[in-house]
């Protein structure tokens, strides 16, 4: 079932259940002393929750261990969307949010995506034929820019704007609490331009290609088994040309992700005498800690792939 059908019968089924999305008044929110936040996905709530602290309601439209290019709504999560006063989504990334927020999100929706302009979906890297992935759903750009932390910093501060214009009388609070996160995020890009700044190699062989943004801005080059959508399957063209690459560049390790299986990154670390290992696109959220958490851990990750010092 597509995305879109999938809406459709949750819509449907929706209003069928007493006709919330055509009664609502739509962004009144479950709870009146907060403003209830719909996210759509892990690294968008974590900024709504560490910006609006506790004015906000947050509310995750991807659930945890879930893979969140291709979620579908079910009809809670349309009443959701309804109901919410603020929903922060990224365009292109998710098809069934982005049609439920065309239907319903009005005013009360806030694009990530449109804060600054999406790196191309070759960036921080190169393409070849066969590779294939989510490049047509989001116009051949990247919607990974939260593994850019500067950039997840510049959203952070226009989010709080956002805040601040739903709940005026906090409008400092929110402007504050995204300042105090800039800092974080600062923090951390430091700790990966230093961590990064001398390593013996500086390509990273990925199952997809959702580095594209840590790539360009610490000057790294991705090579990735598949396009921007993890469960694309590799041609078996595509699959020699990394495995030469690999070999050409003596990669000793192969990543894969969290949320899909690694049995592709496994065989091509078989073919070349390399080791696997975990590196998070923090689509979802990690098992331990948060967002930093999950990003120093990637940060110690490539160091001890691309032997830097």
């Amino acid at each position: 079932m597509t995305a879109a059908r999938a809406l459709a019968a949750a819509t449907a089924a929706l209003l069928a259940l007493g006709g919330v999305a055509a009664c609502s008044d739509g962004g009144r929110g479950s709870d009146p002393d907060k403003v209830d936040v719909v996210a759509a996905f892990y690294p968008l709530q974590f900024l709504a929750e560490r910006i609006g602290g506790d004015r906000v309601a947050v509310s995750n439209l991807t659930r945890p261990g879930a893979e969140p290019h291709d979620l579908e709504l079910n009809p809670r999560q349309v009443g959701q969307v309804v109901d919410a006063e603020l929903i922060v989504y990224l365009t292109g990334f998710q098809p069934a949010v982005d049609e439920a927020v065309e239907q319903n999100g009005g005013d009360r929706a806030f694009d990530v995506a449109g804060v600054a302009p999406l790196l191309d979906a070759a960036a921080g890297g190169h393409e070849h034929e066969g590779e294939a992935g989510h490049e047509e759903g989001s116009g051949g750009r990247d919607p990974h820019l939260w593994l850019d932390p500067t950039r997840l910093a510049t959203v952070g501060d226009r989010l709080a704007e956002r805040l601040g214009r739903a709940d005026p009388d906090h409008a400092a609070d929110y402007t504050t609490r995204a300042g105090a996160l800039r800092a974080e995020l600062t923090k951390l890009d430091a700790e990966y331009a230093e961590g990064l700044r001398t390593c013996q190699r500086r390509e990273i062989v990925t199952s997809h290609t959702a580095f594209g943004y840590l790539a360009e801005h610490y000057e790294l080059e991705q090579i990735g088994l598949t396009g921007l959508t993890p469960e694309s399957e590799p041609a078996p063209q595509r699959l020699a040309e990394v495995a030469k690459e690999a070999r050409e560049h003596r990669a000793g390790t192969i990543f894969f992700e969290t949320l899909v299986s690694p049995k592709v990154a496994e065989t091509i670390a078989r073919t070349v005498g390399a080791r696997t290992a975990v590196l998070d696109p923090i689509e979802g959220p990690p098992a331990q800690g948060d967002y930093l958490t999950a990003m120093r851990a990637n940060l110690q990750t490539l160091r001890t792939a691309l032997d830097c010092s």
